[in-house]
C-alpha cells in the first residue's frame, strides 16, 4: 500500500493543498493522502495561528472533497512542537512496515531541511515527493541532495534519487494555484468574498466560527 502524507499549518487550508493532494495521489497511485495539520509548527513566524481544533476542523470538512483524502489529529494528540520525524515515527508505528509512505512537500521546504529536527533519519522512513515552485527551478535539487551528504544516489529515471535505506526523493511537477492562505485570512478580516479559494465548506465554517474576524468563537 502507498500511502501520502501533506501537512501544514492549513490556516486555512485551500483549494491549492487539495489539487496539490489530488495531482500527487494520481501520479503515484497513492490508496490515500492524509491531511495532517501542525499543531505548532517550529518553522512558521511568529504570529498566532487558529486554534488546532479550528483547523482540524475545517481539514476534516476539506477531506471530504476526494475519496482519496484523510483527516489525522496525529500532531494534535503530541505535546509541544510538531516534528515531522515523529509525526513520521508515528506513521510507521501504526500502519506497520508494508506500507510505503510518501511525505510531499515544496522545493522551497526541501532546501530547508537541514533545519528539521534529525533531518538525516526522515529519509529511513517515506519517499519524499518535491513539488517544484515559483522562485526554486529543479536544477536546484541535485546539487543541494550531494550537499547533505547522505548517499543519494541519481537513478536512470528522471528526477528520481534513491538514499541508502532505499527510499526515493521524487521531483514531481503540479498545477499550483496562486492561493495562499495568508491573502484568505486578509481577505476574510477585510470583510471579502474568499469563495472559490476554499471548499465552501470551509468558508461556511470560517463565517460561523467569526475566524480571521478578531472575534472568533470557540
Amino acid at each position: 500500500m502507498k500511502i501520502g502524507i501533506l501537512g501544514g499549518t492549513f490556516d486555512p487550508i485551500h483549494l491549492g493543498h487539495l489539487r496539490l493532494a489530488e495531482e500527487v495521489g494520481d501520479e503515484l497511485a497513492l490508496e490515500c493522502v492524509y491531511l495532517v495539520p501542525a499543531a505548532y509548527p517550529p518553522h512558521k513566524e511568529k504570529r498566532a495561528v487558529a486554534p488546532f481544533h479550528h483547523r482540524y476542523s475545517m481539514v476534516e470538512l476539506a477531506a471530504g472533497e476526494s475519496p482519496r483524502f484523510k483527516a489525522t489529529d496525529v500532531e494534535g494528540r503530541r505535546q509541544g512542537f510538531s516534528y515531522s520525524i515523529e509525526t513520521l515515527r508515528e506513521f510507521r508505528r501504526l500502519l506497520g512496515d508494508r506500507v510505503q509512505l510518501f511525505f510531499i512537500l515544496g522545493m522551497d521546504a526541501f532546501l530547508e531541511i537541514e533545519t528539521w529536527r534529525e533531518y538525516s533519519g526522515l529519509f529511513d522512513y517515506a519517499h519524499f515527493v518535491v513539488i517544484e515552485r515559483p522562485g526554486f527551478p529543479s536544477e536546484r535539487l541535485e546539487p543541494f541532495l550531494h550537499s547533505l551528504g547522505l548517499g543519494f544516489q541519481k537513478t536512470g529515471e528522471k528526477g528520481l534519487y534513491v538514499t541508502p535505506a532505499g527510499n526515493s526523493v521524487i521531483h514531481q511537477r503540479a498545477t499550483l494555484l496562486e492561493i495562499s492562505s495568508t491573502d484568505i485570512r486578509r481577505r476574510v478580516a477585510e470583510g471579502r468574498s474568499i469563495r472559490f479559494l476554499v471548499p465552501e465548506s470551509v468558508r461556511s465554517y470560517i463565517i460561523e466560527k467569526r475566524l480571521y474576524s478578531g472575534d472568533e468563537l470557540s
